[in-house]
């Protein structure tokens, strides 16, 4: 029994297909520029961190993810010597999320590429499609996350 495709994939196929090259593409160009080990969640994050520290708790809210999660996220980095996690010196019940010097520098590379990467697509198509293609995006995050 043979099946054939659909003659258009479907709008999630394409979702995914996307995500999967944009992320591979981002890999593959900071590992040009010596970081090997690029992770989904390191360009949100670090866009963030590069500004300032962080709750642990913040996390959650901002990648949308659970508790455990968003641990998960900052011991990658950690582990990686990317961050560091301290004690909030005004709470002691608070953790921090800090980059270090070298998370710094990762975290510059990561915002380099994305804008080298959003550029080329600047080039390549209209800024209506691009605007109609982030307000779809936007409203598929919005209407189906958390």
């Amino acid at each position: 029994m043979t099946t054939t495709p659909p003659a258009q994939p479907l709008f999630g196929d394409v979702l995914a297909l996307a995500r999967e090259s944009w992320v591979r593409e981002m890999s593959r160009r900071l590992a040009h520029q010596g970081f090997n080990d690029y992770r989904r969640s390191d360009a949100l994050t670090l866009r963030w961190l590069v500004r300032t520290s962080l709750p642990l708790g913040a996390f959650t809210s901002t990648l949308g993810v659970s508790r455990q999660a968003a641990r998960k996220v900052a011991s990658g980095l950690v582990e990686r010597g990317f961050a560091q996690v301290n004690v909030d010196k005004t709470d002691s019940r608070r953790r921090n999320v800090e980059l270090t010097p070298s998370g710094r520098e990762y975290g510059r590379a990561v915002i380099e590429v994305i804008h080298a990467l959003d550029d080329e697509l600047r080039t390549k198509l209209d800024p209506e499609s691009i605007d109609a293609a982030r307000d779809v995006l936007t409203f598929v995050r919005d209407t189906f996350g958390p």
